[in-house]
């Protein structure tokens, strides 16, 4: 399954970016990248996504993103940064998570492929300041 996870998340790179949108070669933000990874791979979305802002209520401090996650997805708890795995992302201590990306390789050099403003759909490595950043790592599977 990891295989088809990363094949398709890397068929999005070089999507540019768009908030809100999920349209492969159109658009696309991190979260509209998972949401297309998801129907490629399952099907239909579990849930209607709700507009949002590029800030996902950090104001509020309401942790949006994560409580989607973890109602969809299962929380990965080892240690092990493995293939096709959602990475969810804290860009500041002590803020909200809002930001995600798919892991498309795994140890001794983990890489992920994430959209963000500026730059569209790019595979990054994992290097130690987008590390210190995961708050959490979920498998990317339907539930």
């Amino acid at each position: 399954m990891s295989t088809v996870l990363v094949q398709a998340a890397r068929q999005w790179i070089g999507t540019p970016y768009l908030h809100q949108a999920s349209v492969k070669g159109v658009g696309c933000d991190c979260l509209g990248l998972v949401r297309g990874v998801w129907r490629e791979v399952f099907g239909a979305e579990p849930e209607t996504v709700p507009r949002y802002t590029p800030d996902w209520a950090e104001p509020q401090g309401e942790e949006v993103l994560f409580a989607a996650a973890a109602r969809h997805m299962q929380r990965v708890t080892c240690k092990t940064i493995l293939p096709g795995q959602i990475l969810l992302f804290r860009m500041r201590d002590g803020a909200i998570a809002k930001h995600l990306g798919v892991v498309s390789r795994g140890v001794p050099s983990p890489h992920f492929i994430h959209a963000y403003a500026g730059h569209g759909v790019v595979e990054s490595p994992l290097s130690d300041p987008w590390r210190r950043r995961v708050a959490a790592r979920f498998s990317f599977s339907q539930g």
